[in-house]
């Protein structure tokens, strides 16, 4: 663009600021989206009215609502910010390969999926990766990530998940303390023991319900806010647990843990990959190749 093309723009902070308002409905959203306070919002507009010699809003009460030349305004703006951002990442990927961007609850992503990244980066050098939390009572944002790792019954509005590990839940505890408190060769054997629960305590009355134990009392010992506490707490010898069986198979088969029944819960649970609905555009390869490499490395 020639320069004195350019000139005759009018602040792009001024166009920032009316296309989020006008997208938001709201100064004080786009305030908050922007990071900056509603009277900075108010007065980008103003300038942009001055700009043009024309208002861009109908102010009604408290209600600010763009006008027709406004509503065009902002539609045109909206293609152009997002023709800016589409650029800006070609960009930056084309120095560093294909970006990907996984966002993963913070229990398999410490307990699984870090440890085996390693090997992820050895095959495929030329994949750039960024690993987020993702977080169960929070909607997944694609505009942030391009693909997810979650837990629950396999469904999520608007997504498509595929299956990756199981959710067979099974009591375990550690061998010190199976060695202490133990033996326990039945399900009765553990009432009255330190158990330990994961955000509530209802993990462990379904689990004396399939296992028999109809009559059990509140389930006694801590709870913790996340699997990460939990399972750190069952490592320490602290009492038993209720943990997915996928997740914890490393420390099962190093001896860590030690699993005490086969009784089961969470049958139609797994932690699931999951897609937007409507796939990622530039970073599809990427999302592919990193797919394929979470469900074989499930199944090895």
């Amino acid at each position: 663009m020639k320069r004195e093309a350019v000139s005759r723009l009018p602040s792009l902070n001024a166009l920032r600021c009316f296309e989020a308002a006008a997208r938001s409905g709201s100064f004080s959203r786009a305030a908050e989206e922007l990071n900056v306070t509603q009277s900075a919002v108010s007065h980008q507009v103003r300038q942009l009215e001055q700009w043009f010699g024309l208002s861009l809003f109908d102010r009604l009460g408290r209600q600010t609502i763009p006008t027709p030349k406004g509503q065009e305004l902002a539609r045109s703006l909206a293609e152009a910010f997002d023709i800016m951002a589409a650029a800006c990442r070609r960009l930056s990927q084309s120095e560093t390969g294909p970006a990907l961007t996984i966002a993963a609850l913070p229990s398999i992503a410490t307990i699984w999926l870090i440890p085996r990244l390693s090997v992820f980066f050895a095959d495929h050098p030329e994949v750039s990766v960024k690993v987020i939390y993702a977080f169960a009572d929070k909607k997944i944002d694609f505009e942030e990530c391009d693909i997810a790792i979650l837990w629950g019954p396999g469904e999520w509005e608007g997504c498509r998940s595929t299956r990756l590990l199981p959710g067979n839940t099974v009591p375990v505890c550690n061998p010190g303390y199976l060695e202490r408190e133990g033996p326990f060769d039945v399900p009765q054997s553990i009432l009255g023991k330190p158990l330990l629960h994961d955000t509530d305590r209802l993990d462990w009355q379904n689990w004396m319900r399939h296992a028999g134990l109809k009559h059990a009392g509140a389930a006694p010992g801590p709870i913790f806010q996340d699997f990460n506490l939990l399972r750190a707490s069952a490592l320490a010898g602290q009492g038993i647990a209720l943990c997915p069986r996928s997740l914890i198979a490393d420390d099962l088969d190093s001896g860590r843990l030690v699993q005490l029944f086969d009784t089961a819960i969470k049958l139609d649970y797994a932690y699931c990959i999951i897609e937007a609905a409507h796939g990622s555009g530039q970073r599809s390869d990427a999302i592919d190749i990193f797919k394929s490499w979470l469900l074989d490395t499930a199944k090895s």
